[in-house]
């Protein structure tokens, strides 16, 4: 059991939400992507971006909170994936504060997306990975994501192109 509950995001929390997302961006990704990309990452875009997807649902938003603190955030829905099923989820993003690794924020926002896709009638769920990523793909591993090895893809990501890999596994 974790100490973190989880809730739907309110417009209230887009900036801890964008503050989060980028902080961890600026951590996870350092050894993976230059330094220019990502101090230039702005605060008001993200700010923007995850206003939106809280205010339509789209995706799905959910925050952990260690009392009134958020400590991260989830955002889940159906996958974008072009050809998939109307049943396949995806986990568009999980981020968890710095601060906050390793004491049960991402699997406390995990269980509340398996429920909420499962709400939604989704019986699988895919996620993409960078696959310098470890840290990230070790969590997905340990939560009984494997990975598609046919998937791997190579995306824009700021100045310069990184890997990617999708990860599924069954919800039920």
């Amino acid at each position: 059991m974790s100490n973190f509950s989880v809730r739907p995001a309110t417009l209230r929390d887009a900036k801890a939400i964008a503050e989060i997302h980028i902080n961890t961006w600026r951590e996870a990704y350092e050894d993976i992507l230059p330094a220019s990309d990502l101090n230039g990452i702005s605060l008001e875009k993200r700010l923007a971006l995850w206003r939106e997807a809280i205010e339509f649902s789209e995706p799905q938003v959910h925050v952990a909170v260690d009392g009134d603190r958020i400590v991260g955030f989830v955002g889940f829905d159906r996958s974008r994936d072009p050809k998939s099923k109307a049943t396949m989820g995806e986990i568009w993003a999980i981020y968890v504060g710095p601060g906050d690794w390793d004491q049960g924020a991402g699997l406390a926002l995990w269980d509340a997306a398996r429920e909420g896709l499962l709400e939604e009638g989704c019986t699988d769920v895919t996620v993409w990975v960078m696959l310098r990523n470890e840290r990230a793909i070790r969590f997905f591993e340990l939560a009984g994501f494997k990975r598609e090895l046919n998937t791997a893809k190579t995306v824009p990501m700021g100045s310069v192109k990184v890997e990617e890999i999708r990860l599924k596994r069954k919800l039920a």
